[in-house]
């Protein structure tokens, strides 16, 4: 059963969480990105050249196939990634980040790295607490 304090700490981790999330929203916004554009750049970014496909990044986002695509599209259209076939699977499309993809994901990346390692007392504290 849980108590008060376990209401204060898992009330507390949503709001950690939430003031995060919205962070990374506004610093996407300020780079010229949506928030699923930066998620999408960084699941490509963060995965095994040869996994960086819609499928990937439908499953990182949480997002159905053809949200996933349309996602892809815009990128695309962006210049900000480019599809190859795959050498084992002609039909399989490959994702690539541009060199534009990584200059906005390098700046994006390190701000949130610094904002990550700021909150991360607070993130301590209350897993601690939830313990």
């Amino acid at each position: 059963m849980l108590g008060d304090a376990d209401y204060v700490a898992l009330a507390s981790f949503r709001h950690a969480i939430r003031r995060f999330q919205a962070f990374s929203e506004e610093k996407a916004i300020e780079v010229g990105l949506t928030p699923q554009q930066h998620q999408a750049l960084l699941a490509i970014r963060g995965c095994p050249p040869d996994e960086a496909t819609v499928g990937h990044v439908a499953e990182r986002l949480i997002l159905k196939p053809h949200s996933a695509t349309g996602l892809i599209n815009r990128l695309e259209a962006l210049a900000l990634i480019t599809r190859e076939a795959a050498a084992t699977d002609r039909r399989r499309a490959l994702l690539r980040l541009t060199p534009k993809a990584y200059a906005l994901l390098d700046a994006l990346s390190a701000v949130h790295r610094e904002e990550i390692q700021r909150l991360r007392p607070v993130f301590t504290g209350i897993f601690e607490q939830l313990g």
